[in-house]
């Protein structure tokens, strides 16, 4: 395993660039929590967290899937198909294919259940919109590289953003962006991958920074979220907002924009969304796929979008609604653009 390139200036977050088995790769060890409501990236690692103390000598087989399946429903919420994951977790561990687990196999495997990031890429390989994991030893691991980290395709360097307008950002934008009917797929993607992640086989999930650059796409142009460290399971916030004093919505933010109301009579954070994960997605794909859209599209693709962006949180405007506004959507792109060599 080469190393290559830090990607990362925080000691809590080490993440590089590199080479294994004769491909480029991403190599992540000791990622801390990054969307603690009250943390700062930049803050030295906790000394007090230690990482291999469980499971401890002497522990069975059947204590430690136990283990493994209160520490999921604790994470995930008791959801049926968990028993499944356990047992894609004991495989997982059996890093020299022997049949068993040892106690320094379980270790690294619980270690790596501790960091968010990892949970989550187990919890959403189904449909292939996260980056594939591709090895482990300890608590460091190794997943594919994403080769386009933006839905623009270009990351203009941060020492610049803050010298050029919003309205030359939005040129560079333009000009360095994918075809449309190839940001259509790259779309219809990300909205799969909302469709995965509410109610999805483990549960729900928010996704809590909803930015251009937390979304990207591979050499395919297929959808791939490239920080699900901005990704939170519903008990995660739920515990977060639980019991918690506000004084305003602001007060009830999880990460940088999985907001709940503020219930001002009680002072109490609520436990509902304001916004959903689809119409935090709409407002960013607005600009994405308007410009240049196919003029026999545009009105109606600005129509469907614009109903998405107003969708709220409440529960009972969720379901049936929220399916129904997605599916609309996917099948206005997918229309546009099956029975070409962009699908």
């Amino acid at each position: 395993l080469l190393f290559q390139h830090c990607l990362s200036s925080s000691p809590t977050q080490q993440v590089y660039t590199g080479l294994w088995r004769g491909r480029e790769v991403i190599i992540k060890c000791s990622v801390e929590e990054a969307l603690k409501a009250d943390s700062h990236p930049d803050s030295m690692p906790r000394r007090d967290v230690v990482l291999f103390d469980k499971p401890t000598r002497g522990t069975s087989m059947d204590e430690f899937k136990e283990m493994l399946l209160n520490f999921l429903k604790s994470n995930l919420g008791d959801q049926p198909s968990l028993t499944a994951l356990v047992g894609r977790i004991i495989t997982m561990a059996d890093v020299n294919r022997d049949g068993k687990v040892s106690l320094a196999e379980a270790k690294s495997i619980w270690a790596l259940l501790q960091l968010n990031e990892f949970l989550l890429m187990l919890s959403l390989h189904e449909k292939e919109h996260t980056s594939k994991l591709l090895g482990y030893c300890g608590d460091l691991y190794v997943t594919e590289k994403i080769p386009h980290t933006s839905l623009y395709g270009v990351d203009i360097p941060p020492f610049l953003q803050s010298l050029l307008p919003s309205l030359l950002h939005q040129l560079i934008h333009q000009w360095f962006a994918p075809a449309w009917p190839r940001r259509a797929k790259i779309s219809i993607g990300l909205l799969e991958f909302v469709e995965e992640i509410f109610h999805g086989t483990y549960g729900n999930f928010y996704i809590c920074e909803t930015g251009f650059k937390n979304v990207g796409y591979n050499d395919k142009y297929d959808f791939k979220m490239v920080h699900l460290r901005k990704v939170a399971t519903e008990m995660t916030i739920r515990g977060f907002l639980k019991g918690r004093h506000c004084e305003q919505n602001m007060d009830c933010t999880y990460g940088k924009d999985c907001t709940a109301p503020c219930d001002k009579l009680l002072k109490q954070c609520k436990s509902e969304m304001v916004q959903p994960n689809l119409a935090k997605v709409c407002g960013l794909l607005q600009d994405y796929l308007l410009y240049g859209a196919p003029l026999e599209l545009k009105e109606e693709l600005q129509k469907q979008l614009k109903t998405c962006m107003t969708l709220s949180g409440l529960a009972s405007q969720m379901e049936v609604h929220h399916s129904l506004v997605l599916n609309n959507l996917k099948t206005l792109l997918w229309k546009k653009i099956s029975n070409t060599k962009y699908s």
